[in-house]
């Protein structure tokens, strides 16, 4: 395993991390989550993400059981979690000082811990004044709210999810003006189809203020593995309730267009002598800024095989980057490319 600094924090994590969306407490049982947490931390995984929304909670106790059963040192890993959708009360949702507070001391009841390393602000309140003056006193009360919680020691860091980089630099100007805790990382969506955020905006905002990424979906909900290729297997995601969404997107022109892009990069991997998940993870680490990529598994070997993901990084030199961007054709325009 390989360990990077998440932003200037000085906080070390594992360049892959274990994600919980989706699988941990409704697709996958209790022991097998017990068990791919048992291959992930075995094989040098430090990081483990989870949300208070993520299958209700449910997600957060599994987490919490596994932990507590294996009795790791609390300081060998690091629990990342994200508030925003707690319960359908309208007080239990959002980003006020109120639920940001009551939605951690929920998660950290349900992880069964004193304190998570990290807690996200999942997306920016839309429900939230936009307009003049008020957006400064938005951004002052989450940061507000999110200093009082690491000082209250239920966080050692805190940072945002699916914000704006100019909404993360608003919060961290408005930490420097009131003596407040800024944010040290965001968590966004990187993969072949998803590049502008995290390879233009993020490096800019890692050199000027220290934010790192931290990064989720590199696998495109599992469309760059060529699951979808002939359609849209019963026992996929596209195929489970409420991903109808994922369903319409993998059968629009788009889809078929990224598709048959994603077969040529299929024969990329297999020259490289890798799978195609190996090489899409890879090309995620390469890019310049990204701390950590969130992986999201279901099974044992799905999870070995995109830890081997780390063999084959050292391959992705100019010339193997330079080909996939021809293939995919959507580079788009960064100051710097890659990661040493």
């Amino acid at each position: 395993m390989k360990y990077r600094n998440l932003g200037k924090s000085g906080l070390r994590v594992s360049c892959l991390g274990l994600g919980t969306w989706v699988t941990f407490g409704s697709q996958i049982s209790d022991e097998m989550a017990e068990n791919l947490m048992t291959i992930a931390y075995e094989n040098g995984v430090n990081l483990f993400d989870t949300a208070e929304v993520y299958a209700s909670g449910r997600a957060e106790i599994t987490l919490g059981n596994v932990i507590k059963k294996k009795g790791w040192r609390r300081s060998s890993f690091v629990i990342t979690t994200k508030i925003y959708w707690g319960g359908q009360a309208e007080t239990e949702r959002g980003l006020s000082r109120k639920h940001i507070i009551e939605g951690l001391r929920g998660s950290l009841s349900r992880l069964q811990l004193d304190y998570v390393d990290i807690v996200f602000a999942n997306r920016n309140d839309v429900n939230s004044p936009m307009e003049g003056r008020s957006v400064i006193v938005r951004f002052i009360k989450i940061v507000r709210a999110m200093t009082f919680v690491i000082n209250q020691g239920m966080a050692m860091y805190w940072g945002t999810s699916r914000w704006s980089a100019m909404e993360i630099m608003e919060a961290y100007s408005v930490a420097r003006q009131f003596n407040l805790i800024p944010p040290v990382c965001e968590q966004a969506e990187y993969h072949y189809f998803q590049r502008d955020k995290v390879e233009v905006q993020l490096p800019e905002l890692y050199h000027k203020i220290g934010v790192g990424a931290m990064t989720w979906s590199p696998l495109a909900c599992g469309l760059i593995t060529g699951k979808y290729s002939d359609g849209v297997p019963e026992c996929s995601r596209a195929a489970m309730k409420g991903y109808q969404w994922l369903k319409e997107r993998v059968n629009s022109e788009e889809g078929r267009r990224q598709l048959a892009k994603i077969k040529e990069l299929h024969l990329l991997a297999d020259r490289l002598g890798c799978t195609a998940a190996q090489l899409a993870i890879a090309w995620c680490l390469r890019s310049e800024g990204v701390s950590s990529v969130l992986l999201g598994v279901s099974t044992a070997d799905q999870l070995i095989e995109n830890l081997g993901a780390l063999q084959i990084l050292s391959q992705m030199n100019p010339q193997t980057i330079t080909e996939i961007d021809a293939l995919l054709g959507n580079k788009p325009h960064a100051k710097k490319e890659s990661r040493a």
